[in-house]
């Protein structure tokens, strides 16, 4: 007697060296997919068996996923396409494409693919991937309609919104998916228990306080979407416009609280693309954590204008010890071509302010935005410099599928990367935009000589010495000589 059939397996695709080359294996983290548990966990509290495989941080193959559904035998296979951050869906599509592969060549599952890529480029990815579906939006309800359609044998997939497949070789979409308007409903207290817990680490400058404490490691959304439209960004490609929906506080600190209770887990980063924005928001979350003591450390995104003095003090008791700033250029003029629509007058004071409340930052900046120059990309660097965070993070510029500077990338006849990697910031194959001045080859060239001018400053290694110890200034001398090698900065025709 064969095994009983069980609804879904949702996977979660990654491959950490193609992704990060010698990165991947003691500096980056290894996230749990937080959507693909939520995901999992509406679908279970709708009556529905699920699975979950998560790839990329049990570091398996293709073909053994294949073997692991077989065993498992669902109805319909899910491979989830989004990640840590917003370019971690494009650049996850490479192993997510051969996971479809390896599940059409190898199982009798029907294969659906979905996620940030999927919903910004859902006609392509029908066309490029062996998959029989592609999920455009968020997914829950698209998922749930299609399960009791391919349970009831019906194959009659038209009233199933957010849906393309293929039929008699034609291509066809059903009407695009309605936002969610319940954010608890779409967003419970997400599946761990169905995820491999002791599989995640935390960022390395997350735990400088213990640079050896790094694993257990949540992710929490408080929030989805982002009321911003700047330029480079596709992080509301699956909702097709800007704007943002809140959990309810109470939901997202209880979900905290079973992290901290069933797991352990003291590592937390809440993954809100701006998690400080609603003040009546964050400060109801900061009060309600403040009041159960948990301890934490955490971090979440903030903008420079949104940050307020007074709030800090809270933000700190709460147990937020990182705050990640995403400054992108020293440059106005730069910031204000990209839309990044930032009104501040005094970057300097307000990072100063923060560390003086006790909070670190990981200063998020930008090279190659369409109006800049070497100069304006000097004068980035020499500003990230000054600043002296704790951590920084420096970008090259991506057309990211579902952004829409890949909508002028496209118009202009910019190159784009010829593997879906290729949108990676550390992988062999990164190719960034150029700028209206510059080249993509000096674009990342100054990239990574800032990465290096930067964690090798004197300044930037002593005051690390100062606030963490030795053991963390030999980290980051470490992690300076873990070379990542690039292939356009080889050849001659970029």
């Amino acid at each position: 007697m064969g095994k009983d059939k069980i609804d879904f397996v949702l996977i979660n695709p990654g491959d950490r060296k193609q992704v990060y080359q010698g990165l991947a294996k003691d500096f980056s983290a290894i996230e749990p997919p937080f959507w693909v548990a939520v995901l999992a966990a509406f679908l279970r509290n709708n009556g529905f068996s699920v699975e979950i495989i998560d790839a990329n941080a049990e570091n398996i193959t293709p073909d053994i996923v294949a073997e692991r559904v077989n065993d498992i035998n669902p109805y319909l296979s899910a491979v989830i396409v989004y990640g840590s951050q917003p370019s971690a869906s494009t650049q996850n599509m490479m192993i997510a494409g051969k996971i479809c592969k390896a599940l059409k060549d190898n199982t009798s599952t029907r294969v659906a693919i979905g996620g940030l890529h999927p919903s910004a480029l859902p006609k392509r990815t029908l066309e490029d991937e062996e998959v029989d579906f592609v999920i455009e939006g968020e997914g829950p309800y698209t998922l749930k309609g299609l399960i009791e359609i391919i349970k009831g044998n019906k194959n009659n997939y038209t009233k199933v919104p957010g849906l393309w497949f293929q039929e008699n070789g034609n291509i066809k979409k059903t009407t695009k998916a309605a936002l969610i308007k319940d954010v608890n409903e779409m967003l419970p207290i997400a599946a761990w228990d169905l995820l491999p817990m002791e599989k995640y680490r935390a960022h390395n400058w997350h735990c400088f306080d213990g640079i050896n404490n790094r694993m257990p490691y949540g992710v929490i959304y408080t929030s989805i979407g982002c009321p911003y439209s700047c330029v480079f960004c596709c992080i509301n490609a699956p909702f097709g416009k800007a704007g943002i929906r809140f959990r309810s506080p109470e939901l997202a600190v209880n979900e905290i609280g079973l992290l901290v209770s069933r797991y352990g887990i003291k590592n937390i980063k809440i993954a809100d693309e701006l998690f400080i924005l609603k003040e009546k928001h964050y400060m109801t979350i900061l009060d309600l954590l403040i009041q159960r003591g948990y301890e934490l450390n955490m971090w979440a995104y903030a903008r420079i204008d949104t940050v307020k003095p007074e709030n800090l003090k809270k933000m700190k008791n709460a147990g937020i010890n990182w705050l990640a700033l995403g400054i992108e250029s020293a440059n106005s003029d730069v910031r204000d071509g990209a839309s990044k629509k930032m009104k501040v007058n005094d970057i300097n004071k307000i990072v100063k302010t923060i560390q003086n409340e006790g909070i670190r930052i990981i200063g998020n900046y930008i090279f190659g935005l369409p109006d800049d120059t070497v100069e304006t990309m000097e004068e980035t660097l020499n500003m990230a410099i000054d600043l002296n965070c704790e951590f920084a993070n420096f970008y090259s510029a991506m057309a990211y599928p579902g952004s829409r500077l890949y909508d002028i990338a496209l118009k202009e006849n910019w190159k784009l990367p010829e593997k879906w990697h290729g949108f990676s910031q550390h992988s062999y194959e990164t190719l960034p935009l150029p700028t209206k001045y510059i080249s993509a080859k000096e674009v990342l060239k100054f990239r990574d000589e800032a990465f290096n001018r930067y964690y090798k400053n004197q300044d930037y290694l002593e005051m690390i010495e100062g606030r963490f110890g030795k053991n963390v200034r030999k980290h980051i001398q470490y992690m300076t000589k873990n070379k990542i090698k690039r292939k356009i900065l080889a050849l001659n025709d970029y």
